[in-house]
């Protein structure tokens, strides 16, 4: 893509606060970017070949709220994105990453999160730091299990539909604002679905389709009644 395009939509961009730049064939973040870190509050360069953001520049969008880099070559996120303190949407689906760096829970205004088709083994603990995280999509990962610190996290949605999940914490009944669980297409025996999910949190819909159980059966399971009532009590509040 010639330097003039980009030239062009640079300058719209000193205007609007927003750099939308998809299917371009991009390999690198466009450099010229480094003149917009005071003004940009969006970034979408979705759907190009990046293989990595640039450490020196990718923290200093000191006002950006959106970042999206879905469908790209990304394999690790540098530290200093980390120091983005009002970005409150992240989006990397669909790119090579294994893990999140350790100083991710610094992101203290991030508030949708969506990781989905990357190659996360496990739920990254960072998470449970992000105070104002509202929804977490790590679908299509490479998730085994759930762990403790599980009941950390302060999410109201979360989306592990699609990953290789065959064990499940208790304290996942323990999150204090979760309301949507999906699990769908899992490893998940029924007797490893803790039952406090159903008898015992505030989840009001519990997606778990295409595991290794019928679902006729977890209406069987004790507390499958008190579930009901939360999930209709929420159907009645959106009607």
């Amino acid at each position: 893509m010639g330097n003039s395009a980009i030239r062009a939509h640079v300058e719209t961009a000193q205007k609007t606060g927003v750099f939308q730049l998809k299917e371009r064939g991009l390999t690198e973040f466009p450099p010229e970017l480094q003149k917009l870190t005071s003004n940009l509050r969006t970034i979408d360069l979705s759907n190009n070949k990046i293989e990595s953001l640039p450490p020196m520049i990718i923290g200093k969008f000191t006002l950006l709220k959106s970042l999206t880099l879905n469908n790209n070559k990304l394999t690790v996120i540098p530290d200093e994105l980390c120091n983005l303190k009002k970005l409150e949407t992240l989006s990397l689906n669909n790119n090579h990453l294994r893990e999140l760096p350790s100083t991710f829970g610094q992101l203290s205004a991030l508030k949708t999160l969506s990781l989905s088709g990357n190659q996360l083994g496990v739920l990254p603990p960072q998470l449970c730091s992000l105070r104002h995280l509202d929804v977490l999509d790590l679908s299509k990962n490479q998730i085994r299990s759930i762990p403790d610190i599980v009941g950390d996290l302060q999410v109201m949605e979360l989306n592990l539909n699609q990953n290789q999940i065959s064990q499940i914490s208790v304290k996942i009944s323990c999150c204090p604002r979760l309301k949507v669980l999906r699990l769908e297409e899992n490893c998940l025996e029924l007797s490893m679905l803790p039952q406090s999910i159903l008898s015992d949190s505030q989840i009001c819909l519990l997606a778990v389709e295409g595991n290794l159980f019928e679902i006729k059966k977890l209406r069987e399971l004790e507390g499958y009644d008190k579930y009901m009532e939360r999930f209709t009590a929420t159907k009645k509040k959106f009607a």
